[in-house]
């Protein structure tokens, strides 16, 4: 049986001994309660919901999955009692404003609980993680009234939510919407079409379902300028803002899928359901990416949980199973053979995990810094602070997404690499995290999608390179701190340079796009993925940095810890971060290599 323990030391060295978020947390407008001991608490608490009620549910939830009983849907035992504990420890409204019920803790401290759900039980943890993008939505877009009679019991988590954007003709390209919205004379509109792909589109876990819905407005523009957003609950709220009737909403089928089979994935019809306009009509993709920002930082946990919940498994396994003599001689003798733990091979497959989940999270904890400053920005109305944070926030998050999907995915295969035989055979749980993580790279936007986000529209098109620019010199001053430290100084020059060649990637690509658009389609996976792999490979620096400043004055956690941060360092440097340069190589490669051959000729047989 697999098992889970929430790496609270680790979290702890990157909340206070790499970013300081004591000192970030008191420079917030909102962060005033977000005391050591306060974060501390909160973490801890999570830590046991997650280890003691979420996690026991993970391989069962899978095994029952989710039903469709006469048109509603029932999620596995034990998972309504799970929400319900959920809801009574208010983590619902942990970083919601408190004139809605919520604790108004920072954005950040949002994540750190999400990450730690999303690894001990990434199906459950959907109900409430797509709630959190809807609420979000209603909080910038909403009117007063509809916060106060959809967000209220939203935060509280009596309500949850969904996004319904993808039909049956269109997923990506969301232009081709035909959802249809008729104005009423009441103010109100009655929605029909259908959606597909919808997470958490029906459940038995709460009072009612709030669905936030793209559809077309009579006589709207063609494409993507003529969509609007609109509300449709599952029941209308009566007068006291209880769910009350029943709505035009009904669940068309359930998805059979490879892997989070605790997570209810719907096909959902309106049929002349009542909604309720949010925002401007047809301004609804504008209003729509807030929840989509949201919802792909959320999805980026899923590459990080997954990683970090295979490695723990990995490597409890690793230390367990004997098999063959060390190459270097006998390191058990008095064992029938030496434990996995002492082949180069299976050590490379435990550090690239460990690499991936522990440089994935501080990715993660280093980006939340900007979505706080951003959140408070909403907060005092400061639209500059917004643009600023907003923009920094969205350089990194088709990196986010894309990057530490695709290595979380590649990480969860590994694990079941180290168990062998035994990894493909569900007793274990390694299948069902490979299963359930497959999912990642593909929801909220492909890694191709992001790919073309990031290169085309955040770099090329919307900075002319500025992004990449205004983030090595981030890292470039971070380098040039450790230039005299006999360890950090080789992975200090290492940045530098990755940071003169970042841009110079980002120049030739946008020369060569000039003449050739097929090239920013071409290029754009591998730049993505060298991204990534920079990126990573500054918080290794930093969290080198760190281990080194602990050993040297005595930090909060054990020699050991540090020592084992700065072996982990050199590991990704020396054997993975060089995949970074073959990344390069490929992207500048001429798009022709892709589109000469004719559609035709990819077969002859069929």
């Amino acid at each position: 049986m697999a098992s889970y323990k929430a790496p609270l030391t680790d979290v702890n060295f990157l909340l206070n001994e790499v970013f300081d978020y004591p000192s970030h947390y008191q420079s917030l407008s909102n962060g005033a309660e977000a005391t050591p001991d306060m974060v501390d608490a909160i973490l801890g608490e999570c830590a046991k919901f997650c280890e003691n009620t979420l996690f026991p549910l993970y391989q069962s939830g899978d095994q029952e999955g989710c039903k469709l009983v006469d048109g509603e849907v029932k999620t596995p035992a034990g998972y309504k009692e799970a929400y319900d504990e959920y809801v009574a420890g208010g983590w619902q409204g942990l970083s919601s404003l408190e004139e809605y019920g919520g604790q108004n803790l920072p954005a950040s401290l949002g994540l750190m609980k999400q990450e730690m759900m999303g690894t001990a039980n990434w199906p459950f943890s959907m109900y409430p993680g797509l709630s959190m993008g809807a609420m979000n939505t209603l909080q910038l877009h909403g009117d007063e009234d509809q916060r106060q009679t959809y967000l209220t019991p939203m935060t509280e988590g009596r309500w949850t939510g969904t996004m319904c954007l993808t039909e049956p003709q269109c997923g990506t390209d969301l232009g081709q919407v035909r959802t249809k919205a008729v104005p009423q004379e009441d103010g109100s509109y009655r929605i029909t079409g259908t959606k597909i792909f919808i997470s958490s589109g029906d459940h038995d876990l709460a009072e009612n379902i709030v669905h936030i819905v793209l559809a077309r407005t009579p006589e709207a523009p063609k494409g993507t300028k003529g969509i609007s957003l609109f509300i449709v609950p599952k029941y209308l709220p009566d007068e006291k803002g209880n769910a009350g009737e029943a709505n035009g909403v009904s669940v068309g089928a359930l998805e059979e899928k490879m892997g989070i089979k605790a997570s209810a994935t719907c096909t959902m019809n309106f049929d002349d359901a009542n909604g309720y306009m949010v925002g401007e009509e047809n301004k609804g993709m504008e209003c729509m990416f807030t929840f989509m920002n949201t919802a792909r930082i959320g999805t980026a946990i899923q590459g990080v949980g997954p990683a970090e919940l295979s490695y723990q498994n990995a490597l409890a396994y690793a230390k367990e199973r004997r098999s063959m003599r060390a190459l270097s001689g006998k390191k058990e003798p008095e064992q029938v053979a030496d434990s996995l733990m002492y082949h180069a091979d299976v050590r490379r497959m435990l550090l690239t995990q460990k690499a991936v989940a522990e440089g994935g999270r501080a990715m993660l904890y280093d980006a939340a810094q900007y979505a706080d400053h951003m959140v408070c920005g909403h907060l005092e109305e400061d639209t500059k602070k917004i643009q600023k944070y907003d923009d920094k926030l969205g350089f990194l998050t088709p990196i986010l997404k894309g990057f530490l999907t695709e290595k979380g995915y590649e990480a969860t295969n590994l694990g079941m690499q180290v168990f062998g035989g035994h990894g493909y055979i569900k007793e274990h749980g390694m299948e069902q995290i490979v299963r359930d993580t497959r999912i990642a790279t593909l929801y909220e936007g492909t890694t191709g999608i992001q790919a073309l986000d990031l290169l085309g529209r955040k770099v090329l098109m919307m900075t002319q390179g500025g992004a990449v620019r205004d983030f090595t010199l981030r890292m470039s001053n971070e380098a040039r701190k450790h230039l005299t430290d006999s360890t950090l100084r080789p992975w200090a020059w290492q940045m530098l340079k990755l940071a003169t060649q970042w841009n110079w990637l980002t120049f030739r690509l946008m020369v060569i796009a000039r003449k050739d658009r097929d090239m920013v389609s071409a290029a754009a996976h591998d730049f993505l993925m060298y991204s990534g792999y920079v990126y990573m490979a500054f918080m290794w620096l930093r969290m080198a940095a760190a281990a080194r400043q602990g050993l040297a004055e005595g930090g909060d956690q054990s020699e050991d810890f540090y020592n084992a941060k700065l072996a982990t360092a050199e590991f990704y440097f020396e054997r993975m971060l060089p995949q970074a340069q073959g990344h390069a190589d490929s992207m500048l490669s001429p798009s022709d290599t892709l589109m000469q051959l004719g559609n035709e000729a990819f077969a002859f047989d069929y």
